[in-house]
């Protein structure tokens, strides 16, 4: 039993470390691009 609680608390705090990860916000397009363009450029 202790070895089932042990593993649930680290798979718990794993998906906590994987849920902080990423950046917050509005996706941003690099610089010097337009939007939009036709695909494929020719």
């Amino acid at each position: 039993m202790m070895r089932f609680m042990t593993l649930l608390l680290a798979l718990v705090m794993l998906a906590g470390v994987l849920t902080a990860c990423g950046r917050k916000g509005d996706p941003e397009e690099p610089p010097g691009t337009t939007y939009p363009r036709q695909y494929p450029s020719q």
